[in-house]
């Protein structure tokens, strides 16, 4: 990662940022840490392609663990503000297009409300007593959920079930197809904004339409849904990340 040399005034600046305390306390350690440094990069302390301090200078400036350290780093790849290499350090890159895989956040955001919204109506008079069941597992499952990917992987199963269930094959297709990008979207805001809760209450309110066969309901509850998913997504975008 070359290109970026040690000024003195720079490395003089980060010594300062890291004798600074900041202790955390409840909440996420590990989702602190990792807002806090994302935002140093957004504001330029660190500059594209210089090297993060070490985890153990960054566990002491936290006063956390460098477990806890290496969690927040991983966040931020996931995010794609960093690269860790091993036996070099972590780097900082150019903030990345707000894109995921083959369709961006705006094809997402003008796609799934014409899709998802009327396919969870549908599948509230179509679905099959097996496709229920299915749907109300995958709540039960992303509610005990802990590991951040898994939790991703049902999200996706929960949407392409709905999909399904509306016995449209052009909904369950464009889900399917547009499945992969929509992982990626949901993984990065449950790393951002930690959506994971809200959205499990929120997919229990559709899955709940679906079963009482109430088709307005469904197709109110995924439109809130995708509404504040849409929310989010804005906010990121206004911010020194830019959708694309």
């Amino acid at each position: 990662m070359g290109g970026v040399r040690n000024d003195p005034a720079r490395m003089t600046d980060i010594d300062d940022w890291l004798t600074a305390p900041a202790p955390f306390h409840r909440k996420n350690a590990a989702e602190l840490v990792f807002e806090e440094l994302r935002d140093a990069i957004l504001a330029g302390r660190f500059p594209v392609g210089s090297r993060l301090p070490s985890e153990t200078r960054l566990a002491l400036k936290y006063r956390v663990s460098r477990p806890i350290v290496r969690e927040a780093l991983r966040s931020l790849q996931t995010l794609g503000l960093t690269q860790t290499r091993t036996g070099s350090g972590t780097y900082v890159l150019a903030p990345p297009d707000r894109s995921y895989g083959r369709y961006s956040a705006r094809d997402l955001a003008e796609a799934r409300p014409c899709v998802e919204v009327p396919a969870a109506g549908l599948a509230a008079l179509r679905r099959t007593g097996d496709q229920l069941a299915g749907l109300l597992a995958l709540c039960e499952r992303m509610e005990r959920e802990e590991d951040h990917d898994l939790w991703v992987r049902l999200d996706s199963d929960f949407h392409a079930l709905i999909a399904e269930s509306s016995q449209n094959a052009v909904f369950a297709g464009v889900v399917a197809d547009a499945r992969e990008s929509l992982m990626r979207q949901s993984s990065l805001l449950n790393v951002m904004e930690a959506r994971r809760d809200a959205s499990n209450i929120e997919h229990r309110v559709i899955a709940e339409a679906i079963r009482d066969e109430r088709r307005e309901a469904a197709e109110t509850a995924m439109r809130d849904h995708l509404d504040k998913v849409g929310q989010v997504v804005a906010r990121l975008g206004t911010g020194a990340l830019r959708e694309g």
